[in-house]
């Protein structure tokens, strides 16, 4: 490792968890820092302002970032269903399932934001590699189609 704390390499998990780019895991992929800024929180800049990573590789890059949120979704909600029935426990007898389900949505509607950006961030890290030598300008994929971006 470098004794330089800028060149060590940054952890994958706490990259992807605050959102940093996939390519340099240091510069920030949303334009607001606050998920929950709802008019501004999916507001992506056009590259990453640390390594110059284009944050949309192609076009309709993130459609596949709803398979990610799913996923996310089914884990959060099995470990809700794990802890509730540990603590708060089932029974036939009284309605806990429904206080459950119901905690369950509440749950899920207030992390949505959190968890779309999650799911962007994962899905770069899927198909943006990380680059040691981040400081060099990215190699162009020739895959981001500028006819559509420039037109009108």
């Amino acid at each position: 490792m470098c004794a330089d704390k800028n060149h060590d390499k940054p952890n994958v998990f706490k990259s992807v968890f605050t959102n940093k780019c996939a390519r340099c895991r240091r510069g920030s992929i949303f334009l607001s820092k606050n998920p929950y800024d709802l008019k501004n929180c999916m507001k992506m800049p056009e590259k990453c302002p640390v390594c110059g990573q284009q944050v949309e590789v192609e076009v309709g890059f993130y459609y596949g970032t709803g398979y990610v949120s799913y996923a996310l979704s089914i884990a959060i909600c099995v470990a809700s269903l794990i802890a509730w029935w540990l603590f708060i426990g089932f029974s036939i007898y009284d309605n806990s399932i429904y206080w459950w389900l119901g905690f369950n949505g509440i749950l899920l509607l207030s992390l949505q934001p959190v968890l779309m950006r999650w799911s962007r961030t994962i899905w770069m890290a899927f198909f943006v590699r990380y680059d040691e030598d981040w400081h060099q300008p990215p190699q162009s994929t020739g895959r981001v189609n500028a006819t559509f971006k420039n037109a009108i």
